[in-house]
């Protein structure tokens, strides 16, 4: 996957990387082109992770894909068990 990825491939390809859990996604509105990123538990009752992306890492494939292996690797460490995920080719 070496083409650009448009808002919404990013957002659920995000969703996916987190299974079980859900990834919530939202713009914050400050003028910016940043999208974040909250991991939350199967009562979605709790935040287990908070990534921001800004447009240019949620755009380009690779750069997307380190930034959601670094937070899947974070909530490992946390102690949460996650599906296998890999970046769609």
């Amino acid at each position: 996957m070496n083409a650009p990825l448009r808002f919404n491939e990013a957002l659920l390809i995000a969703d996916r990387a987190f299974q079980p859990f859900q990834c919530v996604a939202w713009s914050p509105q400050n003028g910016t082109d940043a999208i974040s990123l909250t991991v939350i538990d199967r009562t979605s009752t709790r935040a287990l992770n908070r990534t921001q992306l800004s447009s240019l890492t949620y755009s380009d494939p690779a750069q997307l894909a380190q930034a959601l292996i670094a937070s899947r690797e974070e909530l490992s460490r946390q102690g949460y068990t996650l599906a296998p995920w890999s970046m769609p080719e």
